[in-house]
């Protein structure tokens, strides 16, 4: 006599066990990618901030030097180079201000926006557009502006 073999002796796993696993696998993975996506953009924030930060330590170290802040025309890029328009810093520094070789854009590859004076009655504003690189927004469209950086 052949050995006879029932469904539930073979082990497998039906089509809807099957199904039922993929949907969780799913539901964890949308989790689980709401959580990273937050967190790279907290990061982003948390590095524009800080790499605002580091331009106005920069920008207060030529202003010690020259007695002015670079003008809207010269820009960030004073920082790293000599200006050639405008008031001419004397004894400018070799190095310049930044250890960088050319200034970097915002994590977002938008590049940073410098006005000198600033719109706000400041001797100078640093703006990041955000995510969306459009002026305004919300969340991580929101612009990072030097002036309300707490």
């Amino acid at each position: 006599m052949e050995p006879t073999h029932n469904r539930a002796e073979q082990g497998g796993f039906t089509l809807i066990e099957l199904m039922a696993v993929v949907v969780i696998i799913g539901i964890l993975a949308t989790i689980v990618s709401v959580v990273v996506v937050d967190r790279v953009t907290d990061a982003k924030i948390v590095a524009t901030k800080t790499e605002i930060r580091s331009f106005e330590a920069a920008l207060d170290g030529f202003k010690i030097n020259h007695g002015f802040y670079p003008s809207t025309e010269q820009g960030l890029e004073a920082l790293i180079q000599a200006p050639t328009t405008g008031r001419i810093p004397e004894n400018y520094p070799r190095r310049g201000y930044l250890k960088a070789s050319k200034i970097p854009d915002d994590p977002w590859g938008t590049p940073y926006i410098y006005e000198s004076p600033g719109a706000h009655g400041l001797d100078y504003e640093i703006t990041s557009l955000g995510a969306d690189a459009l002026p305004g927004g919300e969340d991580e469209n929101a612009d990072i502006e030097s002036w309300d950086i707490e």
